[in-house]
Parts: C-alpha cells; structure tokens; sequence
C-alpha cells in the first residue's frame, strides 16, 4: 500500500530550540508579549479581587441603588463579564498587529528546509519511475 506523498521538500534537520530561544528575534517577540499580557493580568485580577471583597465585605456598598432596581453589585458584576471581552478583544488585536508577524517570520525561518540538491528529491510520477502503483486493478484488466 502507498501513501500520498508529503509536503515536505525533502529531508532536513530539526531546529535548534535553545538557539531559537537565545536571539534577539525571540527575546523581541518575548517582550511585546510579555509587556502586553503580564500588566494586563495584574490588573484584571486586581480588579476581579476587587470585586469579590466588595461582595464579600462591602455588603452595604453594593447592595446600593442605581437606578431602578439595578445596584452597585449588578452593575459591577456585569462589567466584570465587559471587561473580560474588552482584554480579548485587544489582546487579539494587539496580537494581530504586533505579535502575528513576528511570530510568523520566526517560524518561517525554523521551518525553512536546508539546501537539498534536486536531484536528490525523489519526485513520484516521473518518467523514469513510472506511474505509482495504486493496488487497484482497472476494468478489463
């Protein structure tokens, strides 16, 4: 039985990992991830925490009116759900326009293939090969 033929040129060697990790192209798109998500984490934590120990300590605060029968734990409970889509929505963002490219180039480089000659790339189908075999046998035959 034969398989399809993969898409891979040819044979190449793994990249090297810790060396991909120690350059400056890495270290970069380390940082522009890093300086982006770390902060933003804090503070929504902080503000999540924030919330929870209002609940839990502040039961007058929150149990205040705002408008109708809406009050300061609705409201607040209803922008914690807000604010969650608003970090992924900039999150994406950010990503899309600072991160995505960078990564990309990054892989594209890991993935290059080394310099196979031609030649040596076997190429099915050929004319010296033959037509692959495919185990089925033809009307007729």
């Amino acid at each position: 039985m034969t398989t399809a033929p993969s898409a891979d040129p040819g044979p190449h060697d793994p990249p090297d990992y810790r060396q991909v990790q120690a350059s400056a192209e890495f270290a970069e798109l380390r940082r522009a991830h890093r300086s982006f998500a770390f902060p933003l984490t804090a503070a929504f934590v902080l503000w999540y925490l924030g919330y929870v120990l209002l609940s839990s300590y502040a039961g007058g605060f929150m149990a205040t009116k705002v408008a109708g029968h809406l009050n300061v734990a609705l409201v607040l409970g209803t922008a914690q759900f807000a604010t969650t889509f608003l970090i992924a929505w900039w999150y994406s963002r950010h990503a899309a326009t600072r991160l995505d490219a960078r990564a990309e180039a990054l892989k594209a480089r890991l993935e290059a293939p080394t310099a196979v000659p031609r030649a040596a790339v076997p190429h099915p189908g050929t004319p010296e090969e033959g037509p692959e075999p495919t185990g089925v046998q033809e009307a007729g035959a």
